[in-house]
Formats: C-alpha cells, sequence, structure tokens
C-alpha cells in the first residue's frame, strides 16, 4: 500500500515542491523557525501530493497509454478513481489548513492557487497545445511564494518575484528534457511535442543562469555564499551543456535542491 500511494502521490516530484517552498521562506530577511520550516516545506509537499494524485484520476486513460505511466495505481486497477479522489482531497485539506493555521490566508490561497491551476489549466492543456508548458509552469512558480508569505513577507516583492521567476524559467528547459527522453510515449497518447531546436535550448539555460546571478547581484545572496552560489550556475550550466541526455535531466533535477541549500546556508 506504501508503494502504491507513493506512485499516486509522485514523492520526489511533491517534496520538489516542498524544497522550493522552503527556500522562499529561507529568501525572507527574518529570524527563521524551525518548525514554520517544516509547515511551509510539509503544507506545500501535501497540497502537491494531493494535485498529483487527482491529475492521475483526470488522466487514467492517458497513463494507460505510456509505459513511463501505466505502471501507476490507477492504470492497472489496484487503486479505483473514487478512493484516489478522497484521499487526493484529504492530503490537499490537510496541506492548505496547514499552512492557513500557520501562516494566515496568503500561504493557504497561493497553495490552493497552484493546485487549482495546474489541475484546471495545465491537465486539459497538454493534450491539446503546446502552451500547457508556460502557462502549466506558473503553479510550479508558487511554491516559493508561498513559504516567502508564510515568513511573513508581502507576495509582490521584487525578491520573492525573482527566486519565482528563476523556478518558472527553470521548468522550461528541464520539462524538454523530460519530453525528449519520453517522446515515443507522448506521441503515443497523443500528447503535442514542441520543437526543440539545439539553438533555443542553450538559450533558455543562458536564461536560467543570468537569473540565478541576478540573485546575488541584487543583494539576495549572502557575502558568505554567494563565491560559491556564483560558481554553481556557471558549473550547472558546463554540466548541461557537456554531458549526456540523462545527465543533463539530473543536473536540472538538482537545480531547485542547491538553490534552497544556498539560501539555507546564508544566515
Amino acid at each position: 500500500m506504501i508503494l502504491r500511494l507513493a506512485r499516486l502521490f509522485r514523492l520526489p516530484l511533491a517534496v520538489m515542491n516542498g524544497i522550493a517552498a522552503l527556500g522562499g521562506y529561507c529568501l525572507f530577511p527574518a529570524p527563521r523557525s524551525g518548525v514554520t520550516m517544516l509547515i511551509a516545506a510539509g503544507g506545500v509537499t501535501l497540497l502537491a501530493m494531493g494535485g498529483s494524485a487527482l491529475n492521475q484520476v483526470l488522466e487514467r486513460d492517458l497513463d494507460a497509454l505510456m509505459a513511463r505511466t501505466r505502471q501507476r495505481p490507477l492504470p492497472r486497477g489496484e487503486m479505483s478513481p473514487a478512493v484516489a479522489s478522497c484521499i487526493a482531497c484529504g492530503v490537499s485539506v490537510a496541506g492548505a489548513l496547514l499552512l492557513f493555521t500557520s501562516g494566515g490566508l496568503w500561504p493557504a490561497l497561493l497553495g490552493l492557487a497552484a493546485l487549482v491551476w495546474y489541475l484546471a489549466v495545465y491537465t486539459p492543456l497538454k493534450c491539446r497545445s503546446r502552451l500547457a508548458l508556460p502557462l502549466g509552469a506558473v503553479s510550479g512558480a508558487l511554491p516559493p511564494m508561498i513559504g516567502w508569505s508564510l515568513a511573513g513577507g508581502e507576495v509582490l516583492d521584487f525578491r520573492i518575484v525573482a527566486l519565482a521567476g528563476l523556478f518558472y524559467i527553470w521548468q522550461i528547459p528541464h520539462f524538454w528534457l523530460l519530453q525528449k527522453r519520453h517522446a515515443v510515449d507522448y506521441g503515443r497518447a497523443g500528447i503535442p511535442l514542441s520543437a526543440i531546436r539545439p539553438g533555443l535550448f542553450v538559450l533558455w539555460l543562458v536564461a536560467l543562469t543570468a537569473t540565478a546571478l541576478m540573485l546575488p547581484a541584487f543583494g539576495l545572496i549572502g557575502h558568505y555564499t554567494v563565491s560559491w552560489y556564483v560558481f554553481f550556475p556557471a558549473l550547472l550550466l558546463m554540466m548541461v551543456l557537456g554531458r549526456s541526455k540523462g545527465t543533463r535531466l539530473s543536473c536540472l533535477n538538482l537545480f531547485p535542491l542547491l538553490v534552497t541549500m544556498t539560501l539555507l546556508m546564508q544566515r
């Protein structure tokens, strides 16, 4: 049962969202609370788990067509859509309540907005338009804002907008590599594939690196960690451009974690 739930929740992806929220929390210039940090990461992770489960309910027929998704609980008949929906709603409500009781209305609203946007915009568009990626990436840019608002920050502050923009840009080349790896599966399921030219991919990576370097340029990275942080985007770019496709995807997978670690270490 634990393995079924792990596949239903797509735990690595859910935890990645929680890590992004933790990065937003750590960016806020105020004394930190270990409990609140766990709440930021935990609440967003729960919402991401619920979103993943509801997405699988909506796309269960599509998942059955693709080799990488047909082992999920619903296509395998290990769980009914009704049970999956109940579990998904339960963890989503728990995540929203956790954010609300600890940080007030804004963190909970942002969390629910990310969930609704993912399910109501990205999910139905995925099989209809290539715009699904740039529009759907909005939901992936909201977790840092949730952590920031939970720490007491204003959601339109330029500092958190810069970090959210960094996570938004990161999603585009990351998904392109994922799409390229599973192109046959996506084609079989009728999901429109983006025509990714090498030059465009490199351009997005340059934009990602430039945006990452904006954080220390605007003083958002403390002087204790700035030398290491400035080295990191350049190293990441070299690794992504110079290695195999698998290594490229692995490097990009680590990006949110490394950014959050930098923010965590600076104070």
